[in-house]
């Protein structure tokens, strides 16, 4: 099968138990739960039976251990990440509104995550890889940029693939550079997953339809486009695919676009059909937000299986173009 890597910030995430607004006053947390979206992809790829690796960087602490045993563990290939022994991990504290809004405090920029380089363990891991997964979350600074891009290159000149989450927040955007580094993964990249609005950064389309008509005419090979509770669609030159979403008790959202994400490009890069790799992402997001903490909900072939089985394998509808 072929190998995944992906690049890009290592955390962990401590969530606060009561809702309300901010981190204004003392209370209660919980965690630490290994956390990041490239993180979180690259360990469902591998709890999904995909080869695969990343390349990040981690403290000497406590919290650098709790990823890195988490991520071997669960069958990716840690080669690639470094562990700083003067900068800490990463961090993140989270709440959440009553309204389902979060929260954020954040320590990537200025943490282990910034120091992300492409060490020889970090090329070396690259050669070995056939497919790369970008994170427009991993896109914080000029450094990260540099090596992404590089990457990017690497892969796509020995004929591999790139796979595209922007997964940006709106305060990125303003960061000088990021937009045009945004494109120019996106100009590059085969296969595209936006969530939402999402699929109108690069467009000037005034519908779905005209935006994804004109991201396709790029020459992206396929637009899968999350919809969280209102499912998800594929889309390619000739056709369009719904699927519905599964009907699950929402515990913790955080990490379910990620997982998704994971097991469509493991699906697509086995050559599974858009339907069927549609509703296994499906499947893998719903089960997702069933537990606390970002990669705590991640998901084997077999339990999807079993998954979809038991909620009566949801219909994808088909229109051609």
């Amino acid at each position: 099968m072929k190998k995944i890597v992906t690049i890009g910030e290592i955390l962990v995430e401590i969530m606060a138990v009561d809702r309300g607004e901010g981190f204004t006053q003392p209370m209660s947390l919980v965690g630490p739960f290994p956390s990041g979206a490239p993180a979180i992809f690259i360990d469902q790829a591998a709890r999904f039976g995909q080869p695969c690796g990343m390349v990040g960087c981690v403290g000497t602490d406590h919290f650098g251990h709790v990823n890195l045993d988490r991520l071997k563990r669960d069958g990716v290939d840690i080669s690639g990440i470094a562990v700083d022994p003067e900068y800490a991990t990463g961090s993140a504290f989270v709440r959440y509104r009553h309204d389902g809004s979060r929260d954020f405090v954040f320590n990537i920029k200025h943490s282990a995550s910034g120091r992300i380089s492409l060490t020889d363990n970090a090329r070396a891991l690259i050669d070995d890889s056939d497919h790369l997964h970008v994170m427009g979350t991993s896109l914080f600074s000029p450094q990260i940029v540099e090596v992404v891009l590089k990457a990017v290159g690497m892969i796509k000149a020995k004929g591999g693939t790139v796979s595209f989450d922007p997964n940006v927040r709106s305060e990125m955007l303003a960061l000088p550079g990021l937009r045009e580094a945004l494109e120019t993964i996106l100009a590059q990249c085969d296969l595209f997953l936006p969530s939402g609005p999402e699929l109108y950064l690069f467009t000037a389309g005034n519908s779905d339809v005209e935006a994804i008509g004109q991201i396709l005419e790029k020459g992206i090979k396929a637009v899968v486009v999350k919809n969280g509770s209102q499912g998800a669609t594929y889309h390619d030159l000739g056709s369009t695919i719904r699927q519905p979403a599964f009907n699950v008790h929402e515990v913790d959202p955080t990490g379910a676009g990620d997982c998704f994400g994971a097991t469509f490009v493991s699906c697509w890069l086995r050559g599974m059909t858009p339907g069927d790799a549609l509703r296994y992402a499906a499947a893998s997001g719903a089960r997702a937000v069933e537990r606390q903490g970002p990669m705590e909900g991640v998901s084997t072939f077999a339990e999807l299986d079993t998954f979809i089985a038991d909620a009566g394998a949801p219909i994808h509808f088909r229109s051609h173009q």
